[in-house]
């Protein structure tokens, strides 16, 4: 066996084995259940939800993101190599213990103030928005700096060696330049806040028709030995980051090639 085909194997054993789990769904199918369950009150709440909540993080993780990733990417400044470690807190700490970490956040006497003074993140819409923003923000910095890296930063110095200021340069040259990248990086970030489960339901709870995101209301249905509810709700969910997911990509191809 050549290498390119040894190579070509390894990548159809991981599609067969995302692809094999996805079919093995099929034997508890029952087309009407899916259809009863998709227009029920509480999906079409939680596919609200979880669309609302993963656009607002995405938003939110993308604009704190970058600049962050520009100045870890540009500049040498002290602080660096810890901040550029800590950005990988998200992929080494389970996201329930991200999700305990703002609990307890919350119970202490600065988190207490916070909750008392109107926003309410514990039990809370605010609090799904908040556990999918800190589970994606460290991976939303890191994508978009891997994008920026690619991106010579002689281009910049030649634009300001011609005028510009370096946010001009940076606006001008550098974003143009990596826009696929970033583009990239929303895309991973809002499918990772979709699915994000550890963080919502620690901190925001399982409250049906208030906190039950997509992958929440799967737990439930599961934890209530519903298999077959279970199986309606994840066809449902991967069916929409899929979608979501070709349908994007199909746009970058076509820009691309445009």
């Amino acid at each position: 066996m050549t290498f390119k085909r040894l190579a070509i194997f390894a990548a159809f054993s991981v599609f067969f084995l995302y692809a094999g789990l996805i079919l093995a769904l099929l034997y508890f199918y029952q087309e009407g259940l899916v259809l009863k369950t998709l227009f029920s009150d509480r999906t079409l709440y939680s596919i609200r939800l979880s669309l609302f909540a993963a656009t607002v993080s995405t938003a939110i993780s993308v604009i704190v993101a970058i600049p962050s990733a520009y100045a870890l990417s540009r500049f040498q400044f002290r602080g660096k190599r810890i901040i550029d470690t800590m950005l990988e807190l998200p992929m080494i700490v389970s996201p329930a213990a991200l999700g305990a970490m703002l609990l307890i956040f919350f119970s202490n006497p600065v988190g207490i103030w916070i909750q008392e003074s109107g926003l309410q993140f514990v039990f809370g819409i605010n609090g799904v928005i908040l556990a999918q923003f800190v589970t994606t923000a460290g991976i939303a910095v890191r994508l978009v700096k891997a994008a920026m890296d690619e991106i010579p930063a002689r281009y910049e110095e030649v634009a300001r060696s011609l005028g510009a200021t370096p946010a001009q340069a940076f606006i001008t040259i550098t974003m143009p330049l990596c826009k696929r990248g970033v583009l990239a990086a929303v895309i991973l970030t809002w499918a990772k806040a979709l699915g994000e489960f550890g963080a919502t339901i620690t901190i925001a709870g399982s409250m049906a028709m208030k906190t039950e995101t997509l992958p929440v209301a799967i737990f439930m249905r599961l934890s209530g030995a519903d298999i077959e509810g279970t199986v309606a709700l994840i066809l449902i969910l991967v069916a929409i980051g899929m979608g979501a997911l070709y349908a994007v990509r199909l746009i970058s191809a076509r820009e691309f090639h445009a």
